[in-house]
Order: C-alpha cells, then structure tokens, then sequence
C-alpha cells in the first residue's frame, strides 16, 4: 500500500522529531520550534504512523548578483523498517511539486548518502571542507594603522550582514542568509565577534566560538569570516594568531579564492570535515531566468530534457544569453542534444562540461562536437558554505 504523503501540522511535529532523532542521533531535548519559512513534508503508512519526513527550507541563493529563489532540502529522515521501499522518493516528489508551486527554482542538499538523491535528479556540485590549522603557522602582520579592531556586540548583526552580501552577491551557489533561521536573533550567534573597521566603517569581521580547555587539544572555531579588502583579512588574521598559545588549532570553513584564503598557509592545513552538497533544478525556465550571466556571454542552444520528478521541466528547449541575461523557452527545432536532469545541475552548476557530461551518459548526442551545451556552464562555479 502507498505511504500517504502530505505537509506536517502541528500535531505531528514530536512524531518527525523522534523520527529525526532516531536517524540522526541528535541532542534527546527537543529542539525550539523551527523558526518560519520552511515547508514539512511526511509520510505516513495505513495506520497513520509517521514513516518518513523532509523539509524544504524557503531559502534564497546569490547567483552573480541575483537572489534566486530556492528549495533547499533538510533533514530528510525514513524509518528503519520502511528503507528502501520508495518512501524518500515519494517525499521528494511532493516536496518538489510544493516547492515549483510557491516560485522556487532551485535546489541543494547536503547528502550522507547520494544514490537515493542521484536517483530523484540531484547530482554532487561540490564539498564543503572544514580545515584545521596550527594556529602558530598563521602570518603575523603589523596593524595597518588605518584601521581598527573592536569586540562585535548584537548591535553589529546588522552589519556583518552587509559584509556577508558584499562578498558572496557575485559568486554562484551561496545562501542569500535572509532566511529566518539567519536573521531572527537578538544575541550573538557565537562565543564572540571580532570587527575591522576603517573610519568607523566595518570592512571585515570573524566570529568564533572558543571551546573549552588551553591544552594541546584546544580548539578556536571560526564560524564566520568575511574580509572586504587584503588589509582587513591580514588584521583579522593577525587577531586570531594572538590565540596560539591557548587554541593550537584554527578550525574554519574557508571560503575559496576571497580574501581571507589569500592570507592563510592552506598548505599546512588538515581535513577536519567534508561534507557533500547536491544540486537540483526545480523549474529549469525559472532557473535560467532568475539568475545573473557573465555580461561577455552570448549563445543559442537548443536541447532535449527529460526529468521524472518534475514533468514541468520535460521537453526540448532553446537557451538563449547575452547581455548578462538569458530566456529559455520550449521549442520544436529538431536537436541531437539530449540532457539529463542530473546533467543539467551539473552544467549549470559550472562543474562539469558538455565533453565530460557525455563521458558520464548523462549528454547523449550524436554530434561531433557537443561543447555548444556549453552555454548553460557559463559563470563561476558554484560554492556553498553554509551548512543545513
């Protein structure tokens, strides 16, 4: 018998938490309630019994200066006894049928296992990599003397915001952070927050959590790290080097390519955590559409996509960009092109190519050349720091 799946109430909320619990082996309190801007999905088999629960979270990514809406998946979670019987397949597709309702366009996950998610349309765009490092290897660099360092207070939320859009708005892939869960707090989300300033203007900031102990186990974790110029990172880097002699480890989750990764000897740092993120279109037109292109990009493309979750996106379409924007419209023009939910991600993705799309089987084409696809990999790859 079919699993009945359909959105949470209130009531069902203690059932999904032991259900996530069980799963996950997570803290036996109960959590407070979830903040808004979520949808809860569960399963139920004949007698009512919660067998299955996942939940979309209303989120929003940057793609090169464009907030693009987003059904970004968590804690998806499947009794025991009803693993493998098609009960997170079922999940998934109602979550995607609700989320291409309410104008999302877009989605990531971060998997413990990918097979199950391959097989509903995501694919693997990235890591997310948790680095240790001594914190006597890092630079120690003079103050600049134009700028200053102070102790963050709730008051600077506000702030640090800003910086966080400043760096990450023209990257691909990386949380927008206006989702509730980011932004309802009146306290600091950390143990403490560092802020850079010049002329009493915040260019920079890191917030950490101290841990416990001054022993040879000692860790200082960087939560969140944003720098605005070089000055700022190596006056931040600077602070945190005065830690070495009760913290021995640095962790953090950099950020590839910004400023602060461009003053740390990642040489010497080790692999704490790698944590696999997934991504999956949830209406391919809007996808196209909503997000920013590189301005130098121009190109028509047609191409063939089938997708089983989301008939919505099944059909032969033309992608057209230039001027920094492109359209995607369905098209009868015959092509050879043929392309895969899972091969879309990845091209839009910016990791893959038509080349290594049609080596994996998820291009098939008979052309001799299918680099044209190519178009739709236009833009940096996309990044993802923020773990849910």
């Amino acid at each position: 018998m079919q699993p009945t799946v359909r959105e949470l109430i209130p009531d069902d909320l203690p059932a999904a938490w032991q259900l996530g619990q069980l799963t996950f082996g997570s803290d036996p309190q109960p959590p407070p309630p979830p903040p808004p801007g979520r949808t809860q999905y569960g399963a139920f088999d004949h007698h009512g019994n919660l067998i299955g629960k996942a939940v979309d979270l209303h989120d929003e990514q940057w793609w090169a200066g464009h907030a693009v809406p987003a059904a970004d998946v968590a804690g998806v979670a499947v009794a025991p006894e009803a693993r493998g019987t098609g009960i997170g397949r079922a999940l998934l597709r109602t979550l995607l049928h609700g989320a291409h309702e309410r104008g999302a366009a877009i989605s990531a996950l971060f998997a413990t296992t990918t097979a199950p998610y391959r097989a509903c349309g995501w694919e693997i765009a990235g890591q997310l990599r948790t680095l240790d490092l001594p914190t006597t290897a890092l630079p120690r660099h003079h103050p600049a003397t134009h700028l200053t360092t102070r102790a963050g207070t709730p008051a600077d939320l506000p702030a640090t915001a800003e910086l966080y859009q400043r760096v990450t708005r023209h990257r691909c892939g990386l949380l927008t952070r206006t989702h509730p869960r980011f932004t309802t707090t009146d306290k600091l989300p950390y143990d403490g927050l560092t802020l850079v300033e010049h002329d009493g203007t915040p260019i920079g900031y890191a917030g950490w959590n101290r841990g416990r102990g001054y022993g040879p186990d000692a860790v200082l974790t960087i939560e969140d790290i944003v720098a605005t110029t070089a000055d700022a990172a190596r006056t931040l880097i600077g602070v945190l080097t005065t830690w070495h002699s009760v913290t021995p480890t640095l962790r953090l989750t950099p950020l590839p390519g910004d400023a602060i990764c461009t003053q740390l000897p990642l040489e010497l740092a080790r692999e704490h955590e790698r944590d696999t993120w997934m991504h999956r279109p949830v209406d391919i037109t809007r996808a196209v559409q909503a997000r920013g292109w590189p301005t130098h990009t121009r190109g028509t493309v047609a191409f063939t996509l089938t997708d089983d979750l989301a008939p919505w996106n099944t059909g032969t379409w033309q992608l057209t960009v230039a001027d920094g924007a492109a359209q995607l419209h369905r098209t009868t023009t015959d092509t050879d092109l043929h392309l895969t939910v899972r091969g879309f991600a990845r091209l839009y993705t910016g990791t893959a190519t038509a080349r290594t799309l049609a080596e994996t089987g998820h291009l098939r084409h008979t052309t001799p050349d299918p680099s044209a696809l190519d178009l739709l990999a236009a833009g940096p790859p996309a990044q993802l720091i923020d773990y849910f």
